[in-house]
């Protein structure tokens, strides 16, 4: 699978609208704009005309390009805290290096082979591989993983009570795509487990190739009509498995993973505030309605930089996040990461980018 080729990066909603007159910039201004972000963006720290002269070979003097960055300046791509310090890049700068002048680089072999290994191991269940596929992103990319896990809304294969205690049944659902989802119900003592063969051997006879809510709504409607004759214990048996998934059915959830990565990028007291309180949202799930809201509606791949980041109300990180499809190539979810603003676009981008096709493929499985 080609990753850099066909790479779709949607311009979101926050985004800033690059002003015309930069797309205009002479290649000397794109190359030392270039060297100042490619430095930042490594280092953190500010960067001075005098470590640019040496970079480029000492082809411009200090005073030369110092007037490039001025001018770098006054366009809104470069500021500075102190008029004798080097400049780092703006939101606005970031946005345009990344819209127009990043070259995205291409997945380790090993990096791939891990990819495709995680993602593609069989896992127990949906929740299993988004947790699994947010690890990895977090581990590759030092930042925080997050994943909109899908609603368990697909095309059932098989539906399975087994019993595990006198008390307890654990529900199984098979979708078409080869995901397994699980839960544990109660149920009475005693119950013979004939009964929970029999419930079973109906509810596949009827649901298989139709969604949760379809087999539900088609299950009541056969009871009503006396189409079908269950006894109560039957009924309840069934109406307790179905109503165990109605979360699952109905509400997207979000994973978050890797946390504690956002603090190794903290230079100063005042980021630190920030990063805690970004690290509080995640994990108390806050603003998952806009994360879910914004993937549903997306096209292709998410880039929010800075300021345009309004998912968490934040600045000083930004937000990858690409959405996976299932087989009738609808949304059902979206996978990336959130980490300072100088994350490693070059290379995240086409690993989430790689990632999320691999899930849309998993999920695209009949």
């Amino acid at each position: 699978m080609k990753l850099t080729n066909n790479l779709k990066i949607v311009k979101n909603n926050f985004n800033k609208s690059i002003p015309s007159h930069l797309k205009d910039l002479n290649a000397r201004s794109k190359e030392i704009f270039s060297l100042i972000v490619d430095d930042f963006l490594k280092t953190g720290n500010p960067v001075g005309s005098r470590r640019l002269s040496f970079k480029m070979g000492e082809q411009l003097s200090p005073a030369s390009i110092r007037n490039v960055m001025f001018d770098l300046q006054e366009s809104g791509l470069l500021k500075s805290n102190h008029t004798s310090a080097g400049r780092v890049p703006t939101d606005l700068g970031l946005r345009f290096f990344v819209d127009g002048l990043l070259q995205v680089g291409r997945i380790k072999n090993d990096e791939c082979e891990e990819i495709k290994k995680t993602i593609n191991n069989e896992p127990k269940s949906i929740e299993d591989l988004c947790n699994n596929a947010s690890e990895l992103l977090s581990g590759l990319s030092d930042c925080a993983g997050i994943v909109v896990a899908p609603k368990m809304d697909g095309r059932l294969k098989h539906i399975e009570f087994v019993p595990v205690s006198n008390d307890r049944a654990l529900v199984i659902l098979v979708t078409e795509n080869g995901m397994i989802e699980n839960r544990i119900i109660e149920i009475p003592k005693g119950l013979p487990s004939s009964l929970l063969i029999e419930t079973t051997n109906y509810l596949n006879s009827i649901t298989k190739g139709k969604s949760l809510l379809e087999s539900k709504k088609l299950i009541k409607e056969q009871i009503k009509s006396d189409k079908i004759r269950i006894d109560r214990a039957s009924r309840k048996l069934i109406d307790e498995g179905f109503a165990c998934w109605d979360d699952a059915s109905k509400k997207s959830k979000l994973i978050v993973t890797g946390t504690s990565k956002l603090l190794e990028d903290v230079k100063a007291l005042e980021q630190l505030e920030d990063v805690r309180i970004l690290i509080e949202e995640l994990e108390n799930k806050k603003n998952l309605k806009g994360i879910i809201e914004e993937t549903q509606t997306a096209e292709g791949m998410q880039i929010y930089i800075g300021s345009e980041n309004n998912l968490f109300g934040l600045t000083g990180c930004s937000t990858i996040i690409s959405p996976f499809k299932n087989q009738d190539k609808e949304i059902i979810g979206a996978i990336g990461v959130i980490g300072p603003m100088r994350i490693n676009y070059a290379k995240i981008i086409p690993v989430v980018d790689y990632t999320a096709k691999l899930i849309s493929e998993k999920f695209e499985i009949k």
